[in-house]
């Protein structure tokens, strides 16, 4: 059967009977029979499930989301009826329900979704070598059995090993790493991607990436402020779980909120009592602009800078403050002036590049200044441009310029994911597993934004003067959606189809999985024993909700069997602890902060009978929750007051005492120049930067949309692209589902002032296209975006028209270049674009036939 194609999408879906699945026609309600596929059943016997007592089971919702929520489903005789959400507390502001988003309440139609794969797939022109490569992402699928699927994919391991060298698979997560890391190791692919320019910057100049150490002060105290800054921040939209809500209680506290965003988001429809609009990668101006004028504006009578603050704390910020050493090197200050080079960071400086009035930004710094307790948070998102590794520098000198830092109601930080609006360290911790990692013996390592042209060209750049041969001939999948999420996806593609074997592992045919030759079916974490997810102050336990479906194995099965064919033993090498004694491991190792703020207990409380009754290695212990109570609920939320012992102050410590609690940068201090981050970026060998938050131009950014800047004269791309998560997808998942689709459609944001400009009116369909790629999308118009600015969510699934060679499913990153700059990070929010109407028979979303194989 061939997968979707143009031709099929010009054809209303018309739903058909599938995977035998019915609806209980007189309750709306999915069914799932009790066996490993999914069954057709009468009204009657329908009924007669319905009446029946059932369970409520603690289901994952496995996705890297924002969130980190509770999902439920109600399950009876192994039939899945409805799911449900966090109900075990009473909700309040203080002790918030952890609730899942629309996308965690649309779990079961991924699960039950007609677009399962049920049995292994192979490509049908595919031979040894490759075969005819160039029908990948076009062919026909053959189902094949589990054995034969093995036996082609380990063969394909064999080979291409002996044929091409140890470094000639490239691999990407999941368990099968530990078997190909067994038998001589895979390349990997480096590179921040969620963090932008953060993933070291943050950390070198001493205030950390927003992840490993959460830099803003915790969800209590963020109702201390009076003033809090969102800039390039929608956690109504990304996070998913409770950060609006915790922004949501400042408001009511009584802090002013502006946004500094190109988008008048949803959070700031919530929030927002200014929005400043701002076009994307140009924030880095904005903010030296900020500086200037407390430094232009700063007076005895008028104080705008703490300069006790930058002295005590800080290197960097003047030549008085220099390190030892350093002190006839560039400084901050004399830099914003235009002591260097005669350019004084102004705000009219920086109007021509961010957009925003002069009178603007000045208005900002003051106010931002006189604040008594102020809070400039910031997402990862305005650190995704190209050659921008100076961006959280600049930002955080905002907060050491003003003393932002380390006390009641003042932070500078990142506030994003799943801490969005909630800083510090966890309150409750899940155990180790237990399982022992297995090292990878390949020393071959490239960058994610060149890794498809280092396929391509064979070559790819190993560190600063050094570029080495590389030659995969062979990709395996076994994790995360790199072909559909990483930046260059066009390259992407011909990468695909110039290797001998691709193979991938999903449930669904994913982007991965439809450029693939060989497909494994693998379980969702439904179907699997347990799972864990968590935040700062929650932990989910999730049980097996029901029996895997069709001939799906789960991705440790499958890493044992191929290793057994490659002559490793599994159960000493690969799995030598089973996921029961490990999620075991998992639940006794659980540790929850006291209620002193400053020592661990064990979580659970686990008795002889508890481990006999789960056939599992281990001894007693006390605990705070009986197992059997914990297994019940399938969560544990530590209780949170105002006063609590739990409230976190970033940097607090160091503020108190800075020669006791000296940061771990090169100089004890917030590092404003920051040699190691500078020294960090030259080593890597794409580009260089200066010890100090110079002003770099990004690469594809606002000033790239001039053929000539200084002239003002407008290139053939005049747009500017940037990207959002959307509330349809984590990442890429969830776009399959039908329900998602529908309430959430994928449509270009513009100005109606743009739209004019191009002839556009509302619902038309457009091509984007920028110097790497093109896509196809209806558009939709709205003064809350920027003029010259427009936004597509990113993570739709790629749906190629190969005829007129454009993406039709409207993914981001068939228009974002792989462009390798800086630290390595990912380019996502610089990219240049044109729009124009084209005539297209393009169906809405949901009503495209799913990718249903076999």
């Amino acid at each position: 059967m061939k997968v979707l194609s143009k031709d099929s999408l010009k054809t209303k879906f018309k739903r058909r009977t599938f995977l035998k699945l019915t609806a209980i026609t007189s309750l709306g309600l999915g069914l799932l029979g009790c066996k490993n596929e999914l069954e057709e059943v009468s009204k009657e016997t329908s009924t007669e499930i319905i009446e029946k007592e059932g369970e409520w089971i603690t289901a994952a919702c496995w996705h890297n989301c924002g969130g980190r929520c509770l999902n439920k489903a109600y399950v009876v005789d192994g039939v899945v009826l409805k799911q449900k959400t966090d109900d075990i507390n009473e909700d309040t502001p203080d002790f918030p329900q952890q609730r899942a988003c629309a996308r965690g309440r649309s779990q079961r139609k991924q699960v039950f979704s007609a677009d399962r794969i049920k049995y292994p797939m192979k490509r049908k022109n595919w031979e040894p070598g490759g075969g005819k490569k160039e029908l990948r992402g076009m062919d026909e699928w053959e189902r094949i059995s589990w054995d034969e699927a093995l036996d082609i994919v380990a063969g394909e391991i064999k080979r291409i090993k002996e044929t091409h060298g140890p470094d000639s698979i490239l691999s990407w997560g999941s368990e099968i790493e530990r078997t190909l890391n067994l038998y001589g190791g895979t390349v990997t692919a480096w590179g921040s991607t969620s963090w932008g320019t953060w993933f070291h910057t943050g950390p070198d100049m001493g205030v950390g990436d927003g992840w490993s150490v959460r830099p803003i002060n915790d969800r209590f105290d963020m109702r201390n402020s009076d003033l809090i800054v969102m800039w390039g921040a929608n956690p109504a939209w990304s996070s998913g779980n409770n950060g609006i809500y915790n922004y949501i209680q400042a408001k009511n506290a009584g802090a002013k909120f502006i946004f500094i965003d190109p988008f008048y988001n949803d959070s700031a429809r919530v929030l927002a009592d200014q929005w400043i609009p701002i076009r994307p990668a140009t924030d880095h101006a904005f903010a030296l602009a900020v500086a200037y004028t407390l430094l232009d504006e700063d007076r005895k009578d008028n104080p705008l800078i703490d300069w006790n603050f930058l002295k005590k704390y800080t290197v960097g910020f003047d030549k008085e403050t220099m390190p030892e050493g350093k002190e006839n090197e560039e400084n901050f200050k004399d830099y914003v002036l235009g002591k260097y080079d005669g350019t004084p960071k102004t705000p009219e400086w920086a109007y021509e590049i961010c957009g925003v009035k002069p009178e603007v930004i000045r208005e900002f710094a003051r106010e931002y200044a006189t604040a008594e307790k102020a809070a400039l948070i910031t997402g990862w998102a305005p650190a995704r441009v190209n050659n921008y590794d100076s961006w959280p520098q600049a930002f955080m000198t905002l907060g050491f310029m003003t003393g932002n830092f380390g006390a009641p109601g003042k932070m500078t930080g990142i506030s994003c994911h799943f801490v969005a609006g909630n800083g510090g360290p966890e309150l409750i911790t899940i155990g180790p597993s237990g399982l022992p990692s297995i090292p990878n013996p390949s020393k071959v390592t490239i960058n994610n934004s060149e890794i498809w042209e280092a396929i391509l060209t064979k070559k790819y750049v190993a560190r600063k003067d050094e570029i080495n041969d590389c030659n995969i001939e062979m990709i395996y999948h076994g994790g995360a959606s790199r072909l559909n999420q990483l930046c260059g996806a066009t390259k992407g593609i011909e990468a695909h189809r110039a290797v001998e074997f691709v193979v991938s592992n999903h449930y669904t045919l994913n982007t991965n999985a439809k450029y693939s030759d060989i497909v494994l079916p693998i379980t969702t974490q439904w179907e699997r024993y347990g799972y864990y997810k968590q935040n700062q102050e929650a932990i989910f336990y999730a049980r097996q909700v029901v029996e895997p479906l069709y001939e799906a194995k789960d991705d440790m099965w499958i890493a044992c069997e191929i290793a057994k064919r490659l002559g490793i033993d599994p159960k000493e090498e690969i799995e030598p602890i089973p996921l029961k004694q490990q999620i075991f491991n998992q639940t006794a190792g659980a540790k929850v902060m006291k209620e002193d703020g400053k020592t661990w207990e064990n979580l659970v409380e686990i008795t002889k009978k508890d481990i006999d009754a789960l056939g599992v290695e281990g001894e007693p212990q006390e605990g705070r929750i009986p197992y059997k109570k914990f297994e019940e609920d399938g969560a544990y939320q530590v209780k949170r007051t105002p006063g609590d012992n739990f409230t976190y102050i970033h940097l607090k410590d160091f503020i108190d005492d800075p020669v006791n609690n000296a940061l771990d940068t090169d100089t004890g201090k917030l590092e404003i120049y920051c040699e190691r981050i500078a020294n960090r970026v030259r080593d890597v060998g794409f580009t260089e930067m200066s010890p100090i938050p110079k002003y770099t131009r990004p690469i594809e950014g606002y000033e790239d949309t001039y053929s000539n800047w200084e002239n003002k004269v407008k290139g053939e791309y005049p747009l500017q692209l940037y990207t959002i998560h959307h509330q349809r997808r984590s990442h890429s998942v969830f776009d399959n589902v039908g329900w998602l689709r529908e309430a959430f459609p994928h449509e270009l944001i513009m100005n109606p002032e743009d739209g004019n400009t191009l002839g556009l009116k509302e619902g038309d369909i457009v091509k984007v296209e920028s110097k790497h790629g093109a896509v196809i999308r209806p558009v939709i118009f709205t003064e809350r975006m920027k003029p010259g600015v427009i936004t597509l969510g990113q993570g739709a699934w790629i749906e190629m028209d190969e005829k007129l060679g454009v993406d039709i499913g409207g993914n981001t990153n068939i228009l974002n270049g792989g462009i390798p700059t800086g630290q390595g990070h990912m380019g996502w929010n610089s990219c240049n674009v044109k729009v124009e109407k084209v005539d297209y028979d393009l169906l809405k979303d949901h009503e495209w036939p799913t990718r249903e194989v076999l």
